[in-house]
């Protein structure tokens, strides 16, 4: 082959050279390995990407850390919240059914008795009819039209209208039906007061359980103190929306 022949096969060799440099070059990657111009996939720094996967440098931890907060599942279940605020979608400008202005209510405290669990807000529309509720007594929700007049009771009462009650700033005390009859006599005297509502629950998860709305402690049973500053320092919470609105003139007759 002449030295024509030579330089033509080296200006081949250079020109293919070259063209495999260039389709690199266009196959669309950046330094980084992401590729670029996929659409959708994309997002602002930290978002999740059209797979499912996050962008942005966000882990796995915070990506489970931002679903607890935004599901109000158990770590944040799981704290007393001195901070809460009546929820957005709560309704808190209905008059009481007595015409009267609503009694004061009070800020929630800041150091409360040890194992209060604050719980997220959702709505309080009355409803007719059954209502599903996600915790056992319930601390808050819709409820039923009528609440439940304050006092001890021997027998159980229907929780939508306990509901209702909380709603008013209404603190329920719950005991399991086979308490001692002396720790039964000991709750008595709290049906006297105002805004407490005293009764039996089946099931219960304690021996005794207190709420107050979106506010919620387990006792070991009827003397445990902390009943006594659960009381006190939960009834006619501000975080209650309809707050200071008594709870006579509703539902139920209980015990003289």
């Amino acid at each position: 082959m002449g030295r024509f022949g030579y330089a033509a096969r080296g200006v081949f060799a250079l020109s293919l050279i070259l063209l495999l440099l260039g389709v690199a070059a266009c196959s669309g990657e950046s330094s980084s390995g992401v590729t670029e111009g996929a659409g959708s996939g994309t997002t602002d720094s930290g978002g999740a990407d059209a797979s499912g996967g996050t962008s942005g440098g966000m882990t796995a931890a915070t990506s489970a850390a931002t679903n607890s907060a935004t599901t109000g599942t158990t770590a944040q279940e799981n704290a007393y919240n001195p901070n809460a605020e009546v929820g957005p979608k709560e309704i808190s400008n209905m008059t009481p059914a007595d015409g009267k202005k609503p009694d004061e209510p009070q800020p929630l405290p800041e150091n409360p008795p040890e194992g209060v669990k604050t719980y997220p807000a959702t709505t309080n529309d009355l409803v007719n009819g059954e209502i599903e509720y996600d915790r056992n007594p319930p601390t808050n929700g819709n409820h039923s039209p009528m609440w439940q007049n304050c006092g001890f009771y021997s027998e159980p009462i229907d929780k939508k209208t306990a509901v209702h009650s909380l709603d008013h700033g209404v603190v329920w005390i719950t005991y399991r039906p086979d308490l001692p009859a002396d720790q039964i006599e000991a709750l008595r005297p709290y049906g006297d007061e105002k805004y407490v509502i005293v009764s039996p629950y089946p099931d219960l998860p304690a021996p005794v359980v207190a709420t107050a709305w979106r506010n919620q402690i387990y006792l070991d049973g009827a003397n445990d103190p902390r009943l006594r500053e659960f009381v006190n320092e939960f009834r006619i919470s501000e975080v209650s929306p309809l707050s200071g609105n008594r709870c006579v003139g509703g539902v139920g007759n209980p015990d003289a």
